[in-house]
């Protein structure tokens, strides 16, 4: 039996982690054999990689390099431990993963699509997410949310964000059946619920 892949997207600030966190424990609470991770991150190797890509003191990094390591730390995360928990059945639930790329780098840095897709492929050995949950929060209001905690993406000019997100919009107008939109409200518990219903609607199929 393969497991589901679950993944969420959104710009900063938007509540991806608090919602995907809630989901899962969600799952877990229905009896699903569910996992969480994040990304970058979620293994030894990719947590290292994580810390320099979110250092303020990187300032010299390029933009190449920027890519190059945020699909490292994918690689290593599919390999050790995203591929094994689907073989194993189990619900995998990940805050960032493939989508990130693109709108980050791609739609925000002007980093070739089309490259980041073939070497995206490569790097997830071809692992697609069976259902993506894009969180929609206004640019600015987001950025308000991390004022005091800005990491090296977080500090980006407001219009590099605003092409982040309008990049999202074209990800999710391409893809209707995987990526479905969810406003983010005012209340956590209120977008919660309407995560929920989405994620409900796909398990019940499967």
């Amino acid at each position: 039996m393969r497991g589901k892949f679950i993944t969420f997207e959104g710009s900063e600030g938007c509540g991806k982690s608090t919602q995907s966190k809630l989901l899962y424990q969600y799952l877990k609470k229905q009896g699903y054999p569910a996992l969480y991770i994040r990304e970058p991150g979620g293994v030894k190797i990719s947590e290292k990689i994580r810390a320099i890509l979110l250092d303020c003191a990187n300032t010299d990094m390029s933009d190449a390099c920027e890519t190059l390591l945020y699909m490292a730390s994918r690689a290593q995360l599919v390999h050790q431990l995203i591929k094994p928990a689907l073989r194993a059945g189990k619900v995998v639930v990940c805050d960032r993963f493939l989508d990130s790329t693109i709108a980050y780098q791609g739609f925000g840095l002007g980093i070739d699509i089309g490259f980041i897709k073939k070497l995206g492929y490569f790097a997830t050995e071809g692992l697609r997410p069976d259902l993506t949950i894009l969180l929609d929060l206004a640019v600015h209001k987001g950025l308000a949310y991390r004022s005091s905690c800005k990491d090296r993406i977080e500090c980006r000019p407001l219009n590099y964000h605003r092409k982040v997100r309008q990049g999202y919009f074209k990800l999710a107008s391409d893809q209707p059946a995987r990526i479905k939109v969810v406003r983010v409200e005012k209340e956590k518990d209120l977008t919660q619920e309407n995560v929920r219903k989405i994620v409900e609607k796909f398990l019940r199929r499967i």
